[in-house]
C-alpha cells in the first residue's frame, strides 16, 4: 500500500476476503498512517499486530519489536559520532538488541478476543 486510499480499501475489503488478522510491517509510510490503520482495524474488527511497541499504547492490539524511542536514541548516537568527526563508513551498523511485546487489553476486549494466559505472562507491558 502506498496511499491512504489503498489502506482504506484494503481494510474495508479484508473481511470479505477472509482475512483473519493483519501484520503491519515497518515502513515510514505505514508508520505515518498508524492512526488511520488503528481506526480501520477497530472498525473492521481485525486483530492487528504492529512493529513498534508504542503503537499498542496508541490503541493497536499487539506490538512486538524494538522501542521506537530506543531507535531514535540509537540514531542520535550515530549523528553525534559523525558530528565529532567520524566517517559514516567507519561506524559499524548496529541492530536493536532489545525487543518488547505490548498488549492492549482494552482493544482485545473491544474485538471480543480472549488473550491466552501465557501471552499475558510473556508481555512486557499490558495496556488496560
Amino acid at each position: 500500500m502506498s496511499t491512504p486510499d489503498e489502506i482504506e480499501r484494503a481494510f474495508r475489503g479484508a473481511r470479505q476476503r477472509g482475512v483473519a488478522g493483519v501484520n503491519v510491517l515497518s515502513s515510514a509510510f505505514l508508520f505515518s498512517q498508524r492512526g488511520r490503520i488503528i481506526r480501520l482495524a477497530a472498525e473492521q474488527t481485525l486483530p492487528t499486530i504492529y512493529q513498534w511497541p508504542e503503537t499498542a499504547e496508541e490503541g493497536g492490539l499487539i506490538a512486538h519489536g524494538p522501542s521506537l524511542h530506543g531507535a531514535f536514541r540509537q540514531v542520535t548516537t550515530l549523528v553525534v559520532k559523525i558530528l565529532q568527526g567520524r566517517r559514516p563508513g567507519d561506524i559499524p551498523v548496529e541492530q536493536p538488541t532489545k525487543f518488547a511485546l505490548y498488549l492492549n487489553l482494552k482493544t482485545a476486549h473491544a474485538l471480543n478476543l480472549v488473550v491466552p494466559s501465557l501471552m499475558l505472562l510473556r508481555a512486557d507491558k499490558t495496556i488496560e
